[in-house]
């Protein structure tokens, strides 16, 4: 997922690796029911972390578009290679709260026109070179070149130059004021590179250092030995894909894998029974939205829109899509912001309205739209299924197409009329960056509104907490009101690994298996 780019109009055509999730199939049923809990062996996980070992990490999807460049993963293999080559200035921790990474402190002049960094001192790159501020320049020179943008330029419009004050500190000097420049800096495709950088022979400065790599197939990584921080404990990490959904539970029971990230929410219960295995179930502001493109019909009437999202029953697609592990969302995004405007009312089913403004907006008998879907994420396409039942009583026919997930990502995307998407937790102000401008490289609805624009550059700009939080409800009310998307649900992260693998927790930011942070992961003793 990406932010912002102030001249990047055509972000969209940053050649995006397509994002490979997995869907449960009725299969898995039939695997889990032969497989069955095979007998469990003793684990001994007293004592805390123990260094050795390798850990196995099913995957669902990949391609041979996959990736390596610390500056724009898209799909899930792809965030978990760059979370553990490369490190970030700051970063989201497990609670969603801003933490320091390679910076020390970060912090705003009066105005918010200038931020300054001081790096972490002691840190070296795999290849044994110190990390100096020079480093940091250049990372974000590349984030934001003007000819080649990457993910993370999206949230950087404003950035003026980077400038190395010392070896040790560097000065974000900005062209306007950005009071939230800390959330746009702490995100995972803002990883530090060096000078010289080469995506093809990947240097970070990671608890993992790239040993080899398959795209689509499998990825290889060692232990960083020279790591500044906790960790890693394990020998090795190794990224397999699969196929499908169904082949990477089979390789989980099988134990052809140790852990596997984002399991079908239908088979937590299933999965649990299983004394080997363990479940991580952590709530998450993850949110798997209908995407409605605002400028094309019948779409452009936002009358249409909101008929759209009075069909849906929300506790009921909470249910069946999640299968009650998640939260009922409200059309908008980023629950987890502190100024989320958590006392708008609830949007509930309502046929009869939804059946009036269809009629007023020259719709009296009933529409009927295209739903483009695939298995992006694990309960896309059973979304597409329900609400096409849902739909129904009020006269709202979806017909669903269902493709795979190249041709989902390919030539058609961020032009499909009506399809999905699924997104991660963020906070308001680089989600909004990230989707509802006319600059940001991935707005699915083709939302574009001056008044929003407007409000969204005077959040940036407002340094009254107070005030920014008002602004940043009045802009998620007007989402609420006229948006392309349809947020019916937030959904829990549920992973499952056997229970010889120690080190994961509750992770609130809805990347899997811990926010996919491995050098904390360790092996416990089998006999």
């Amino acid at each position: 997922m990406t932010d912002r780019s102030g001249s990047l109009r055509g972000a969209a055509g940053l050649s995006r690796r397509r994002m490979l999730g997995g869907a449960v199939g009725a299969g898995s049923l039939g695997l889990l029911a032969a497989c069955g809990p095979g007998p469990a062996a003793r684990v001994d996980m007293s004592g805390g972390p123990r260094n050795g070992g390798v850990l196995r990490v099913g995957l669902s999807g990949g391609s041979s578009a996959d990736i390596v460049d610390a500056h724009i993963p898209v799909n899930s293999g792809d965030s978990a290679r760059v979370i553990n080559l490369y490190d970030t200035l700051l970063l989201r921790g497990d609670d969603f709260e801003l933490v320091y990474r390679l910076a020390e402190t970060f912090e705003p002049n009066d105005e918010a026109t200038v931020w300054t960094a001081t790096i972490r001192k002691g840190v070296v790159f795999h290849d044994g070179k110190p990390l100096t501020a020079d480093d940091v320049v250049f990372t974000f020179e590349r984030i934001t070149d003007p000819d080649d943008p990457k993910s993370g330029a999206a949230g950087l419009g404003m950035l003026d130059e980077v400038v190395a004050i010392d070896d040790h500190t560097v000065e974000f000097r900005l062209s306007e004021p950005n009071s939230v420049l800390d959330d746009t800096v702490g995100q995972y495709s803002a990883g530090i590179v060096p000078r010289g950088y080469d995506p093809e022979n990947p240097i970070g400065t990671g608890p993992f250092k790239l040993q080899s790599f398959d795209p689509g197939q499998s990825t290889v990584l060692v232990a960083n030995h020279d790591y500044w921080d906790e960790g890693p404990y394990l020998d090795e990490l190794h990224l397999l894909n699969f196929n499908d959904t169904d082949a990477v539970i089979n390789a989980l029971l099988s134990s052809q894998v140790d852990c596997v990230g984002q399991i079908p929410l239908s088979l937590v219960d299933v999965i649990g029974s299983d004394e080997r295995m363990e479940i991580l179930n952590s709530e998450t502001g993850m949110w798997l939205p209908f995407t409605m493109r605002v400028d094309k019909e019948p779409f452009d009437d936002v009358r249409v829109r909101q008929a759209m999202r009075l069909a849906v029953d929300r506790p009921g697609m909470i249910e069946q899509v999640f299968s009650g592990h998640g939260q009922i969302a409200n059309d908008m995004f980023a629950p987890y912001d502190p100024d989320y405007p958590s006392d708008l009312p609830q949007r509930e089913q309502d046929i009869a309205e939804a059946k009036r403004l269809l009629t007023e907006a020259g719709y009296p008998d009933g529409l009927t739209v295209e739903l483009v879907t695939a298995p992006i994420q694990s309960g896309a396409v059973e979304a597409a299924q329900v609400f096409a039942q849902q739909a129904k009583a009020a006269g709202i026919t979806i017909d669903i197409r269902r493709v795979d997930t190249t041709t989902f990502f390919g030539e058609n995307y961020l032009q499909w009329d009506f399809a999905q998407s699924f997104w991660y937790t963020r906070n308001f102000v680089p989600q909004a960056v990230s989707c509802v401008l006319e600059e940001s490289p991935f707005n699915e609805t083709g939302y574009v509104d001056d008044e929003f624009t407007d409000r969204l550059d005077r959040i940036r700009a407002e340094l009254n907490p107070r005030v920014r939080g008002e602004l940043i409800r009045q802009a998620q009310h007007q989402l609420y009101d006229e948006g392309g998307y349809i947020i019916w649900g937030f959904g829990n992260q549920v992973d499952a690994y056997q229970n010889y693998v120690g080190g994961f927790v509750e992770n609130s930011t809805g990347l899997p298996l811990s926010g996919y942070t491995f050098r904390r992961n360790w092996m416990g003793e089998v006999s």
